[in-house]
């Protein structure tokens, strides 16, 4: 599940506010300042990710975009901003919302990676964010990715880790791991080998997560306890209204992150039982 698709802001529709009122916290709400905590959507650095800045010089591909988060940041930004997924729908409904944005230059493609229909050498910063899990192929899409970005181009890649994996197949129903869902569990030093022979530099890995990793554990416990069954991509049916119990996690999850003391415990959580991993990279020049 790409986690970036839920990193939008937005408020819950009054239907989907429980009755503690007050104390409710979005799920997604929760998630966003999370995420910031965690080094994603710095503002008042101009970095998608610590480590990754953007300015309106750069040309960015969002491989496998979703809900568009990732290019949405680049976008207000002014940057050129490329963008690919799978589903049609995805790709003009980010159109439409990226023409209220300063950005640049402005290209959706349908495409599953293999080719993308782009030139070489032709972005700067490239974002490939919980797809490759999702691939046949994860060695050709990297190449695909090496081709297309120029001597010099930053790379955010982004897997799920395998330990918030692991602790899923004894709670996930069966098809979390099969086509069109996760099909591939990288191990931390296998995705980095991954990485650095498809020709890339390794500048910095990391972990994020433990929140979600807790929410999906809570989600699949209840759903399996319910009977009810569902199918497809598991981040195009995991939607509200979320149960009480969910709720419950957001909110108490919120609250403890809101206190300056309990930054270190976060940290160690988040490498305890991260929901994925990340790396910076870089295509030498």
């Amino acid at each position: 599940m790409s986690i970036l698709g839920w990193w939008r802001r937005r408020r819950a529709p009054r239907n989907e506010t429980p009755a503690h009122g007050n104390e409710y916290v979005d799920s997604r709400d929760c998630g966003l300042v999370d995420a910031v905590q965690s080094g994603w959507f710095l503002n008042d650095r101009n970095e998608l990710f610590s480590g990754f800045p953007i300015d309106a010089q750069d040309v960015v591909l969002d491989v496998g975009c979703g809900a568009g988060g990732a290019t949405l940041f680049c976008a207000k930004r002014g940057a050129h901003v490329v963008f690919t997924d799978v589903v049609e729908e995805k790709i003009e409904s980010l159109r439409q919302r990226l023409g209220q944005t300063p950005a640049r230059k402005v290209e959706g493609f349908v495409s599953d990676s293999l080719p993308l229909p782009l030139p070489d050498a032709y972005a700067t910063r490239v974002v490939c964010l919980e797809v490759l899990e999702h691939v046949e192929d994860p060695e050709k899409v990297l190449q695909e990715l090496w081709r297309v970005g120029r001597p010099g181009a930053l790379y955010l890649l982004a897997v799920p880790d395998p330990l918030g994996e692991t602790i899923q197949r004894d709670c996930a129903p069966a098809h979390y791991f099969e086509r069109p869902n996760h099909i591939h569990v990288f191990g931390r030093e296998e995705f980095s080998a991954l990485v650095e022979q498809a020709g890339f530099k390794v500048e910095r890995r990391s972990s994020y997560g433990f929140y979600w990793s807790l929410w999906m554990l809570i989600y699949w416990t209840q759903l399996k306890a319910s009977g009810r069954q569902i199918t497809g991509e598991t981040h195009d049916v995991v939607h509200p209204p979320y149960s009480p119990l969910l709720n419950d996690w957001s909110s108490l999850w919120h609250r403890l992150i809101q206190m300056p003391d309990f930054a270190p415990i976060k940290r160690h959580l988040d490498q305890l039982l991260p929901k994925s991993q990340v790396i910076v990279a870089r295509k030498p020049f």
